[in-house]
């Protein structure tokens, strides 16, 4: 009976412990995540042991217009998780089967089209992220193999966030793991041993995106999901691409202008004719990665458990998880920043030999690390907004740290400051978004006590 296991699934989210419901779907999920930053280091990292730093400044450049797909699948990823956990929640089982669907289709549609889009205005593209003549060929070799994998990206990413909100945190982790992981192994063999280079990193990338694409489709085809993937439950009425789309959209501007304002960045720092400070910029990504990425996992990890309690009108519950996921979220930024801080130098010395780009990195990294601190607090609070269905304040959050605050913070720094002031950006652009994240999760509190004591819904 393939919806047996499911009460099971679900009795963390309605009557577990708040310390046990909040660890047990975090910790999974941050665990995924630790295995996304290990896979997003791990091409550069064997890229770096070539001791090319032209190889390391394309993949710099390449690496946030291959994002565009992963925070394309987040649309439909997080989207759906917040209407499965809260259909979930009110009992509407077939409701959360036609969202899944409906998510699995549209990644794969959407997939296709970009990968060809990709591959047709590839010229273009390169342009457009500020590949020098130097970079051109490596950054071209790279996304014209990735341009393979773009269904799969979408799908794998989605649905590493669609499984947490059938109880199945483990599921969602083991899909991750196991793409992030054939990565890893990949990419020493294909980059060093083949000898391969950026292209070996990019097939690395390609293959991993395929195999955890594969996993999450025989898991939902099987005995153990209460979702579904099939055609027939596929449908585009009952709200399902309107309440989809309104929380998925919002949810992954953020991701998606994070990838356009690297790569306006990289572009900027790229004008100045040094390949070295671009090298050194990609790798003071990465180490930031550290403190801005297991924040991310808590998040999304908690955010089913969120919305579920939503769904349940479980307003107590919802209260104490928030309070116990806040202090936690804070204490673990504010510690991989102290972490990150001490070790910048020896972190950026495990992708860069070059002295002028390791030196770019060093002083990029403690930059960028100074309201890292931030980060735990932010992603919380933007999680339990979308997990409120709050789509509206969402999408205000997710334009702004990475698009209406942080673009205009960076071309007048960048102006006024030249390169010193393009990495300033950043920080002063976390410190407004945390403050405006504060300010629009507090009214949305508000909204929600002024409904309860209404005795309306949300």
């Amino acid at each position: 009976m393939k919806n047996k296991p499911k009460k099971d699934s679900l009795e963390i989210f309605a009557s577990a412990p708040v310390p046990k419901a909040v660890l047990t779907n975090a910790i999974p999920a941050m665990i995924a995540m630790l295995m996304v930053l290990i896979y997003n280091m791990a091409d550069m990292f064997f890229v770096g042991q070539t001791h090319d730093a032209l190889m390391v400044a394309a993949v710099a450049l390449a690496t946030p217009a291959f994002l565009i797909f992963m925070g394309i699948g987040n649309v439909f990823g997080i989207g759906g998780t917040s209407v499965i956990s809260r259909a979930l929640g009110e009992g509407k089982t077939d409701y959360a089967k036609k969202v899944c669907s409906y998510c699995m289709w549209g990644c794969i549609t959407i997939g296709v089209l970009l990968s060809v889009l990709l591959v047709v205005f590839m010229d273009t593209v390169l342009h457009w992220i500020g590949a020098s003549q130097e970079t051109w060929d490596y950054a071209k070799s790279y996304l014209s193999i990735v341009a393979y994998a773009g269904p799969f990206v979408l799908v794998a990413n989605c649905f590493s966030n669609i499984v947490r909100a059938e109880g199945k945190p483990g599921i969602a982790m083991a899909g991750q793991l196991i793409g992030n992981l054939l990565n890893i192994v990949l990419d020493p063999i294909m980059i060093l041993l083949m000898g391969m280079g950026v292209a070996g990193a990019a097939w690395a990338t390609t293959i991993s995106n395929i195999v955890s694409a594969l996993f999450y489709t025989v898991f939902l085809t099987g005995r153990n999901s209460m979702l579904s993937i099939s055609p027939k439950h596929f449908a585009l009425s009952d709200g399902i691409f309107k309440g989809v789309m309104a929380i998925g959209i919002p949810a992954s501007l953020g991701n998606l202008l994070m990838s356009v304002s690297q790569i306006l960045a990289n572009a900027k720092i790229a004008s100045y004719n040094d390949d070295m400070a671009v090298a050194g910029f990609g790798v003071a990504m990465k180490i930031i990665m550290i403190t801005g990425i297991l924040c991310i996992g808590f998040g999304q990890g908690v955010q089913p458990l969120l919305g579920y309690c939503i769904g349940a009108k479980n307003y107590p519950r919802f209260k104490q998880s928030m309070k116990l996921s806040v202090v936690f979220a804070l204490s673990l930024s504010t510690v991989l920043m102290i972490f990150c801080l001490i070790f910048a130098n020896p972190l950026s010395r495990m992708f860069l030999t070059e002295p002028n780009a390791l030196s770019y990195s060093t002083r990029f990294s403690r930059i960028l690390l100074s309201t890292s601190f931030l980060f735990g607090l932010f992603y919380i609070l933007t999680n339990a907004l979308q997990a409120m269905g709050e789509a509206r304040r969402a999408m205000i959050i997710n334009i702004s740290r990475q698009g209406i605050i942080f673009i205009p913070v960076l071309l007048v720094l960048n102006w006024i400051l030249g390169m010193n002031g393009l990495i300033w950006a950043q920080p002063i652009a976390d410190v407004l978004s945390t403050a405006l994240v504060i300010f629009l999760y507090l009214k949305a509190t508000r909204h929600l006590k002024q409904s309860i004591a209404s005795g309306g819904n949300q």
